[in-house]
């Protein structure tokens, strides 16, 4: 099966069709299990929690390790977070807290998201500009090699109306598309 997302074609093939099915016989046990293992399904959501704020606010240029995230996490002093990391780790917290206790309440909407935004950016002084707004800049990915050099890992959208009129169209597509399994549009959502 091939589905057109904006401006990329996505092959599905058997294989992906397989384990799709898979997380789908899993998911249908899953109240079962998490009845049963419901100290160790915290720690883990614990783990997985840090590793992911670490990962996606060091990929926004964040210099906080797995390990300083996880305390700042365990002993949140809102009045001590001056650090433009600490701020982001904290918001980016609140706003994946938010979405695991309530995400059958939020509605897959650009206001919803623009909502999300300015939670993950209240802490950020620094970012007041454009809290819970699109970006007003070009800001490609990029990694930093050990020569100091720097490499695009991949060019986002050019700021202004090309994002607004991008995010429009993925909204739309989202809300529309009847096809494509709902694993599969999150995964290209994110």
């Amino acid at each position: 099966m091939v589905n057109k997302v904006h401006t990329f074609s996505l092959h599905i093939d058997w294989d992906i069709i397989r384990l799709i099915s898979q997380i789908d016989r899993f998911d249908a046990s899953w109240t079962s299990i998490e009845k049963k293992e419901k100290q160790s399904l915290k720690q883990l959501k614990t783990i997985a929690t840090v590793r992911s704020v670490g990962a996606s606010t060091r990929i926004e240029g964040s210099k906080m390790s797995n390990k300083e995230v996880e305390v700042l996490l365990e002993e949140i002093d809102i009045k001590k977070i001056d650090d433009r990391d600490s701020q982001e780790v904290v918001g980016y917290f609140e706003v994946l807290d938010l979405i695991s206790d309530s995400f059958e309440d939020i509605p897959i909407t650009e206001n919803s998201l623009k909502n999300l935004h300015n939670i993950l950016l209240k802490y950020s002084q620094k970012d007041d500009w454009h809290k819970g707004d699109y970006k007003q800049h070009c800001n490609a990915v990029e990694e930093k090699l050990p020569d100091g050099t720097r490499q695009r890992i991949f060019q986002t959208t050019e700021a202004g109306f090309p994002t607004q009129d991008a995010m429009s169209q993925l909204m739309n597509w989202y809300v529309n598309d009847k096809e494509t399994h709902p694993l599969v549009k999150c995964a290209l959502f994110a």
